[in-house]
């Protein structure tokens, strides 16, 4: 403001005086002490990892009971070995979960599984209901919905 003032002293037309003070008053908006706007980390395209970052964490929180045969988080596929309920030790069950995008929408998720059960101490293949994948993939797009919140209230 000190510029101004001496430019107004110093003979100027009122239209240029006008025009500085405009000017003035535009620059003064940009940033003059107020707070920097944060980075959407709530973004549906959060990745750091090669897919998006919420899918990858629910996918992994979703199947931590199960033990892990592999994960690659920078082509988005997790693969669990086998896992057999202690309740139902004649069953067991394998998960592959692959994240096909960097956004957090549901056609970005697929699951597939497999599923055996033992006749005469030899496992054998048994069908997957389409409701245990589904309710998978429920699960797991609930959880990364609630990342997702948690990272815009956060």
């Amino acid at each position: 403001m000190f510029k101004l003032s001496v430019l107004a002293t110093s003979g100027r037309g009122p239209a240029t005086l006008a025009l500085l003070g405009v000017a003035a008053l535009g620059l003064a908006g940009c940033g003059g002490g107020k707070e920097r706007p944060r980075a959407d980390l709530a973004a549906s395209q959060v990745t750091t990892i090669g897919v998006n970052a919420y899918l990858w964490r629910a996918s992994l929180d979703a199947l931590s009971f199960m033990p892990l045969l592999s994960s690659d988080s920078s082509g988005g596929v997790i693969i669990t070995d086998w896992y057999a309920n202690p309740q139902n030790p004649g069953e067991r069950l394998k998960v592959t979960v692959s994240i096909l995008d960097r956004d957090l929408r549901a056609d970005a998720l697929r699951v597939a599984a497999s599923r055996q059960v033992s006749q005469g101490g030899v496992w054998v293949d048994a069908p997957v209901q389409a409701a245990t994948v589904q309710k998978l993939e429920e699960i797991i797009l609930t959880r990364a919905r609630d990342l997702r919140r948690g990272a815009i209230e956060g």
